[in-house]
């Protein structure tokens, strides 16, 4: 009854960057760049190297950790939560209900109960996060995103609180599944990590081809906009389809023996981030932090090893990867 009230408000009609089409994208999308800058971005690589240097420090001298707990579900949610300006007291939970967003329980498609309660709290959080940055405004995305205007046109509070959840369910939840499927596939190619503790400078190449060749996004959902013929395949408008990214980016069309996992291939054909109007406007900041962890934790304990018994992963419609990940490692310093 509580998420139908917040629906029957407003809420089920707010468009999202994933949701709508130009011209509203357009607007939504050149509203939202004044604030996601790249430079805002980009300083933030050295306080993304410190949080990474100070989680590796809980556990890199014990010889053994569970990545996605001590790690990579941390880092990318304090990320995430220091660039809109959540303090530390609430990311824990914020990370919690994130995680019930995209939960679902094995044959389970329809919206969980705990899922709609989890969203609908974190519509109230940023709800009330929103108000007390208009009365204290601060140097963060989310004051920035309060400023941003073209024209005199300006962002509306809901248009506001639907970027701030999507950035810390989306902008947490893939890069956290990024890091931990990029340590499990490295370890199960002994020859590719043969090849990076040779040439360290391929972390990069590391980071996308993870990408393409499991993606922490699988599938999206979408309603055909027009009359279109795919391979022979004749779509209608109206039709409803599934996107495989993960499928797509194992198209042999596209990528040369593509089960393969190699750190040298030419991944320039990846849609890991889509392509075209709807490219994934955090692709920047998810490639600085996975690129940064991966350099960190490579430097500190570069001979791990999963251990395979430990291992859950994760259940959802459409995002891949772990909920646990126990590695072991020699403890040093």
């Amino acid at each position: 009854d509580e998420v139908a009230a917040i629906l029957s408000e407003g809420w089920g009609e707010v468009a999202t960057l994933v949701s709508c089409d130009p011209p509203a994208h357009t607007r939504f999308r050149g509203l939202i760049n004044k604030a996601f800058t790249p430079r805002r971005i980009n300083e933030r690589e050295p306080r993304i190297r410190e949080m990474a240097r100070t989680y590796l420090d809980t556990f890199a001298e014990t010889g053994a950790c569970e990545f996605i707990g001590d790690f990579a579900g941390r880092l990318p949610m304090d990320v995430v939560s220091e660039l809109l300006g959540v303090p530390d007291a609430d990311r824990a939970t914020l990370r919690r209900w994130a995680d019930l967003v995209v939960h679902r329980e094995e044959g389970v498609r329809s919206l969980p109960p705990a899922a709609a309660e989890a969203a609908l709290r974190m519509l109230h959080y940023f709800t009330e996060m929103l108000a007390e940055r208009k009365q204290h405004p601060r140097d963060d995305l989310t004051g920035a995103l309060v400023a941003a205007e073209i024209d005199g046109d300006r962002l509306s509070d809901r248009e506001i609180i639907g970027f701030l959840f999507l950035m810390i369910v989306a902008g947490n939840e893939t890069t956290t599944k990024l890091l931990g499927n990029a340590l499990y596939w490295l370890w199960r190619n002994p020859d590719q990590r043969a090849l990076l503790r040779d040439e360290p400078t391929l972390i990069p190449n590391w980071v996308e081809e993870t990408l393409r060749y499991d993606a922490s996004t699988q599938a999206l959902a979408r309603v055909v906009a027009r009359d279109v013929e795919v391979h022979g395949e004749k779509l209608r408008a109206g039709d409803r389809a599934v996107l495989l990214i993960g499928a797509a980016n194992r198209d042999e069309r596209a990528f040369p023996d593509p089960d393969r996992f190699d750190l040298r291939r030419d991944t320039r054909a990846s849609v890991a981030f889509g392509q075209g109007t709807h490219f994934c406007l955090g692709a920047a900041l998810a490639r600085l932090e996975a690129v940064v962890a991966l350099e960190e934790l490579w430097r500190r304990i570069p001979d791990f090893a999963v251990e395979p018994d430990g291992i859950v992963r994760v259940h959802s419609v459409n995002v891949r990867g772990f909920a646990a990940l126990p590695l072991r490692f020699a403890g040093r310093r």
